[in-house]
């Protein structure tokens, strides 16, 4: 399994899959691909900005038709318990982004340099 950053679903909404590494389209293709709930209120601030073109819900749901993307389920509780540690950051969302991965030690695809450098298992190269 593997999780994905808000801007790596808005690239895919928005049909710009080429921004993404051709090693880590090879793995989107394989595994199974989660995300956040924080990712989809991500979306929607980006959409309520005028930053992306969709709300969050349509975003995903295009998605999830198109490659079988899931919101992960986790109880709210654990992610927060994750959430805490991770002081490396200031940022609710990222926060909260990577401690749902971080519950399963997942794999998380972000371009997100601060996140690359703080959990070991983000991938982008």
């Amino acid at each position: 399994m593997i999780y994905l950053d808000t801007h790596i679903v808005a690239w895919m909404y928005a049909g710009r899959i080429e921004l993404i590494p051709e090693k880590i389209q090879g793995e989107l293709s394989r595994e199974e691909l989660l995300i956040s709930p924080m990712v989809l209120l991500e979306l929607q601030y980006l959409f309520e900005t005028g930053r992306v073109s969709a709300r969050g819900e349509k975003v995903f749901q295009d998605i999830s038709k198109r490659v079988g993307l899931k919101i992960c389920g986790l109880p709210f509780d654990q992610v927060i318990k994750q959430a805490i540690g991770l002081n490396w950051t200031r940022d609710p969302f990222d926060r909260l982004i990577v401690a749902q991965a971080r519950v399963h030690s997942s794999r998380l695809v972000t371009k997100d340099s601060l996140i690359l450098k703080h959990y070991k298992h983000a991938l982008w190269e």
